[in-house]
């Protein structure tokens, strides 16, 4: 992996204006984000991560939303663009896999339609070329019979197909940057496994480097190099993929991995029961005091509950916990 920064966010926050009051779904986020890495983000749902990909493209609309922060990607900051210079760099530089792609395709449009329409607007070919290119993008994610799938509409395709034909429109423009929402939601073990496999392939072909954003553990493992573990808005812990999972320093990643199943597994009791993270999420709107986690965490501390934890930076990683201040 190069050493080339490709994205580089400090301090971004996101929030709302809702008729409840004013609601931070990020809360100062900071990440590095290098040429041909894969990076993951974690965390419940709620937690900010799918905000935090819509916030880099600038997809949320103001008002309600407010973005603060910086945003660089290749040295400039998309907060300052204005609507039609982001509107080059969105599928063009930087691309997105939508969570659900049944509504995140147009339903009266075909499937040809939809990716050649990105493929005229970013690179200025006649609508017969960008068909043809539309039709090879299909092939490349190994649609069958991709000319007769590029007429048909999103409602004839299965979950699968359906994937990707949204990874095809992404990528059809060789985007340097993909951000991927839970591209694996909704589809079963085997064709979880082909679009996990298709996306590292076409990373390695098309040379683009990809945010991972998702609840499953198992695919961080198999493909981020690095990961962010995200809580009501805040980074917890950063780490290599190999250190987080070997030895969790924040409680709260200890609690997602030991609420992951393992087949044979004894807990300590005897018992063969799923662990949980006690308590539920509170409310945005009313955040605890001091650490976010705390009222959920089994190793809680006094200053827990009445000051903000410091961020602190340990071999290589980063983690936002009174036990390692």
């Amino acid at each position: 992996m190069s050493q080339d920064l490709l994205l580089s966010i400090r301090h971004l926050r996101t929030r709302f204006r809702i008729y409840e009051g004013l609601v931070t779904a990020v809360d100062g986020v900071s990440l590095d984000m290098y040429r041909g890495e894969t990076l993951g983000i974690v965390g419940e749902s709620g937690c900010g991560k799918s905000v935090t990909a819509l916030s880099i493209l600038r997809l949320l609309a103001s008002p309600p939303a407010e973005i603060q922060g910086t945003i660089l990607f290749e040295g400039v900051n998309l907060l300052d663009l204005n609507l039609d210079e982001i509107r080059k760099i969105r599928g063009n530089a930087i691309s997105m896999i939508f969570q659900e792609p049944m509504t995140s395709l147009n339903p009266v449009l075909t499937i040809g339609e939809q990716i050649s329409e990105a493929i005229r607007l970013h690179q200025g070919v006649t609508r017969q070329e960008a068909w043809s290119k539309a039709v090879e993008m299909l092939r490349i994610v190994q649609i069958p019979s991709p000319d007769i799938r590029s007429h048909e509409y999103p409602h004839q395709l299965s979950g699968g197909m359906r994937q990707r034909a949204m990874i095809a429109m992404a990528l059809s423009c060789h985007p340097r940057l993909l951000l991927a929402d839970e591209p694996t939601t909704a589809l079963d073990v085997t064709i979880q496994a082909q679009i996990v496999d298709l996306m590292e392939r076409l990373k390695e072909e098309f040379d683009t480097s990809i945010v991972l954003i998702t609840h499953n553990l198992g695919l961080i493992a198999e493909m981020a190099k690095r990961v962010l573990v995200m809580y009501m808005g805040k980074v917890v812990e950063e780490a290599p993929v190999g250190d987080l999972f070997q030895e969790p320093l924040h409680p709260y990643t200890q609690g997602l991995l030991e609420s992951i199943p393992w087949i044979g597994k004894k807990l300590k009791t005897g018992r063969r029961q799923l662990q949980e993270i006690p308590g539920i999420v509170p409310s945005l709107l009313e955040l605890p005091e001091g650490c976010r986690f705390h009222p959920r965490c089994s190793h809680v501390m006094d200053i827990c509950r009445k000051e903000e934890p410091p961020l602190v930076q340990k071999d290589g990683r980063r983690v936002l916990c009174w036990l390692w201040a």
